[in-house]
């Protein structure tokens, strides 16, 4: 395999004057990135300051042919350390927050000044570059960050309370950073380093410190830092040539009461105090969502009692072979005219496999012959009659197999009151029969009527849907479906029919049979893999889609396309009408192969007065109504050079502020140069001075401009 090269990337590394820092910048330098080489040039205890330990990384960076300059900067001040970077090379990919300093106490012996320094370099100094960072990583669409954890923080440590609070503090920075940053291809990992350096010279055996050479974790960091690499959100060990992976895991515990209308003694807890701390069954989770849907799975047992002990419902085991797979293929559209597409339709073909979306049949067989719908509202029983399919997300997990037996198993994880029904939020897990988790699915349902039930109105389960930009498509496809495409997708397993027989599709409303909406999203990812993937299905992550409109067999579907790093957002419309069926969907592939050049719309260039658009969209959200009581809609060309580099569209009628145009006419237009509106907005440049000299530019109702004014004085402090 090829070697992994960082070529044409710019890497920024903090405490790169010796140990972790400096094994980090000389290998992403060999590889071909420019790199900042940051430190301050002080003792391990925060004392004293010098550019030779940056500047000496950087001459052995050039000696071997690399190129790098260093960086004197506190990380407190991480602005600086960013600008170092775009004042030299003009971006940044990478940024790897290494700086660290001890200053170990006993607890009751720790001053203020020891805890304050401490968190100050490595807590408050990697939150201060990231959030500096960010930004230009959000722009350009990509992005990669370390943040440095230490056993102390993981396990605590004696004489370190400052340091192993710090050091757990980036651990909860690095998750929130991941889970920001997923959608703009920012991926945040942490690493948890043993190595020899400045901060452990003196403190571990001499044999030990031998064996802990920082060049043995230096390529976890680099792989984790790679384009290629799509770990996110992960906590990575490494010492001495070896890493794992940590997770926290969590007792299935117990629950303290028998009943909603009892209380909790402290009796009972300590009657159930050996499950409550039995960690031998304990559960993996991965989000705060994970640990909320644990919880509430828990507590469903207060209902009706506590049913703790109950059995669960038995798996479903679903049986294919390769007609399965070739007969769905079918279903979707797939045909022999493109010769790309044999491999899904024949089963002695060298590469043959399925698409990516027929691993969603095993799911809805499993929905199908489960009582986990019917079951899910209180009180009521739901039958499929009432049901819609309203949104569906699958996750690719591991090799798929091409025929033989899969066992999913269905659980109920959220039940929404809408008022005029229920949503349903079901999650299918399917394993191979080794027990081998391979993919989930995770089906939305709305159960027309079934709501009214004193639940919850909103949830944390549901995969989220996201918005297509406010561009236009960088690439759009096309299919038209046969009139018998939704009598062939049936025979895949989907029997409903509606899809099939006229008088039944009357009586749901419909005046013909409609396609299935599975059938249109099979359709829609298959055409984003051939664009974004040049058919590959191994590329396929997972997709997330909702249902909006049917699609009446032999329709034109159009697949409207956006690329966002490895994410592909769609949209796919009924050609013939216009109308949207298929929105807020995206395909995650874990790299894009395109088959053919697709000209991407120019990145914008990034102004100064971003920031104030930025901090307005906040308060906007923070203050709905506030902006509403303004009213109007506003249009901001944006000039830089005196040509025009930007649009903002603030539209207080819908308390919306976005960059772009906006979706119909503007009330009022201002053109001001991003110095100038940044002058405004700091206060330097009065407004009406600014229009009397030329420098802003006002059409439509001047008038309603002047309303601006109390929000912008009030973003001043910007």
């Amino acid at each position: 395999m090829a070697d992994l090269r960082f070529d044409g990337r710019v890497a920024v590394v903090t405490g790169a004057g010796a140990g972790l820092g400096r094994a980090y910048a000389l290998l992403f330098a060999s590889r071909g990135a420019k790199v900042v080489v940051n430190d301050l040039g002080g003792g391990r205890h925060g004392d004293g300051s010098s550019s030779k330990a940056a500047d000496a990384v950087v001459e052995e960076i050039k000696r071997n042919g690399g190129i790098a300059v260093a960086d004197y900067n506190s990380v407190v001040e991480g602005d600086k350390l960013i600008k170092t970077a775009l004042d030299n090379f003009g971006r940044i990919d990478i940024l790897v927050n290494n700086a660290g300093i001890l200053r170990d106490r006993s607890l009751a012996k720790i001053s203020d000044q020891d805890w304050d320094l401490v968190h100050n370099v490595h807590l408050k100094g990697s939150f201060k570059t990231t959030q500096a960072a960010f930004p230009i990583f959000k722009k350009q669409g990509y992005g990669r960050i370390i943040m440095t954890a230490s056993n102390s923080g993981l396990y605590g440590n004696f004489g370190q309370a400052n340091y192993s609070a710090a050091k757990m503090g980036l651990v909860g920075l690095a998750n929130t950073v991941s889970i920001e940053g997923a959608k703009s291809n920012i991926f945040c990992n942490v690493i948890v380093p043993t190595a020899a350096s400045r901060l452990t010279e003196d403190i571990l055996p001499p044999e030990l410190f031998e064996q802990l050479k920082p060049e043995l974790i230096a390529p976890v960091v680099a792989y984790l830092c790679h384009e290629s690499c799509q770990e996110n959100g992960s906590i990575i060990e490494s010492a001495a040539g070896w890493a794992g992976k940590c997770s926290i895991f969590r007792a299935n515990g117990s629950l303290l009461r028998n009943a909603i209308e009892e209380g909790v003694t402290v009796e009972a807890v300590r009657d159930r105090w050996q499950k409550v701390t039995n960690v031998a069954d304990s559960t993996r989770l991965d989000s705060i969502q994970d640990a909320t849907g644990a919880l509430m799975a828990s507590l469903e047992g207060l209902n009706g009692g506590n049913r703790e002990n109950e059995g669960d419902e038995q798996p479903d085991v679903y049986e294919f072979t390769s007609k399965d797979i070739i007969l769905y293929a079918l279903g979707v559209g797939t045909s022999l005219g493109n010769e790309n597409e044999l491999k899904f339709l024949y089963e002695n073909h060298e590469t043959f496999e399925s698409l990516p979306t027929f691993y969603i049949m095993p799911a809805m067989q499993a929905l199908f012959s489960s009582t986990a719908i019917s079951k899910s509202v209180p009180g009521k029983e739901i039958g499929l009659e009432s049901i819609l399919h309203g949104e569906h997300f699958i996750e690719i997990l591991e090799d798929l197999p091409q025929e033989g037996k899969l066992v999913s198993k269905t659980k109920v994880t959220e039940v929404l009151d809408k008022g005029s029904g229920a949503a349903i939020v079901c999650d299918v897990e399917t394993f191979n029969e080794n027990g081998q988790l391979l993919f989930r699915n995770q089906c939305v349902t709305f159960a027309v009527g079934a709501g009214n039930f004193g639940g919850p109105r909103t949830g944390i389960k549901a995969v989220s849907c996201q918005p297509k930009p406010k561009r236009k498509p960088d690439l759009s496809l096309s299919h038209k479906t046969n009139i018998d495409q939704a009598a062939l997708y049936r025979l895949s397993g989907d029997n409903n029919p509606l899809h099939i027989d006229p008088n039944m599709a009357r009586l749901g409303g419909f005046e013909t049979p409609i396609l299935h909406g599975l059938c249109t999203l099979g359709i829609s990812v298959r055409l984003v893999l051939s664009a974004f993937a040049s058919h590959d299905t191994k590329l396929f992550r997972s997709v997330k889609a909702r249902f909006v409109k049917p699609v009446i067999p032999g329709q034109t579907l159009r697949v409207d396309m956006w690329r966002e790093g490895n994410r592909i957002l769609f949209e796919t419309s009924v050609a013939e009408t216009n109308t949207v069926v298929i929105g807020g969907a995206y395909v995650d592939l874990k790299s894009v192969k395109l088959t053919k050049p697709i000209k991407m719309p120019a990145a914008s260039e990034n102004l100064t007065s971003d920031a104030v658009f930025e901090f307005i969209i906040d308060q906007v959200k923070a203050d709905p109504k506030r902006a509403k009581s303004i009213g109007g809609v506003f249009l901001y060309n944006i000039t830089k050079n005196g040509k025009q580099a930007k649009q903002w569209t603030m539209d207080l009628k819908n308390a919306k502020v976005y960059e772009g145009k906006p979706e119909g006419k503007p009330n009022t237009t201002l053109t001001i140069s991003d110095e100038d509106f940044m002058l405004m907005s700091e206060g330097k440049l009065n407004p009406q001075t600014a229009f009397m000299k030329g420098k802003l530019k006002i059409t439509g109702n001047i008038m309603m401009a002047q309303k601006l004014a109390p929000l912008l004085k009030a973003n001043a402090k910007l």
